[in-house]
């Protein structure tokens, strides 16, 4: 659904280009299977300084409705840049046309390089020809609805060091303690020797 500018959201727009590129996945002898398409951060690395992932492709195994979904990292802008927004979402695509169980392998290598993509498989650019053939999309596209975000100002600082809250269930006494040293067993109670409760965040265990 179109806002009421008329001004689509980034999801629309990267959806619109992968049915761009269709056709140029079809003419090369492969199609583009039903993907999802978001701006967001990879799961891994997507902030890292150095090293950093700049897409993700999620298998459709992953989804619930049997539906890759890709993501496209926030710190991308230019759509026509070797790197940039259009030539990372064409390698995405590749991985789900493909499939993840395929890697950055021969067969990952033989479609990637036949829509034009080129460099070291992991950190593949565009080539001439893909290139202009992603200044057609644009001309369809238009702008990119999104301003890149520079994860140094992320709001929230890394925590380098999480204390986790242990509780004695009958009087309330509380202390907190380093991960480590909940492996290891929570502290006793000084009031009745029991073991205290720990309050783990979501998703880590005891």
């Amino acid at each position: 659904m179109k806002r009421k500018n008329n001004i689509l959201t980034r999801e629309q727009w990267l959806q619109n280009a992968v049915a761009a590129m269709e056709p140029w996945f079809k003419a090369k002898g492969y199609n583009v299977p039903r993907v999802r398409v978001s701006c967001g951060w990879p799961s891994s690395r997507g902030m890292s300084a150095k090293r950093y992932v700049i897409g993700e492709a999620w298998d459709k195994s992953a989804s619930s409705d049997k539906v890759a979904q890709l993501f496209i990292s926030p710190r991308l802008k230019n759509e026509v840049e070797p790197s940039g927004v259009l030539s990372t979402l064409v390698h995405e695509v590749v991985h789900a046309t493909v499939g993840n169980k395929e890697g950055h392998n021969k067969v990952f290598g033989k479609c990637a390089r036949s829509v034009g993509l080129e460099g070291k498989l992991t950190q593949t650019h565009a080539g001439e020809e893909l290139t202009g053939q992603m200044k057609s999309w644009m001309k369809i596209l238009k702008e990119y609805p999104h301003a890149n975000l520079n994860p140094n100002k992320r709001p929230v600082k890394k925590q380098t060091t999480r204390l986790i809250k242990c509780l004695c269930r009958d009087c309330g006494y509380n202390v907190r303690v380093t991960q480590k040293w909940i492996a290891e067993g929570t502290p006793l109670c000084p009031c009745n020797g029991q073991p205290m409760a720990a309050e783990l965040p979501e998703g880590l265990d005891e």
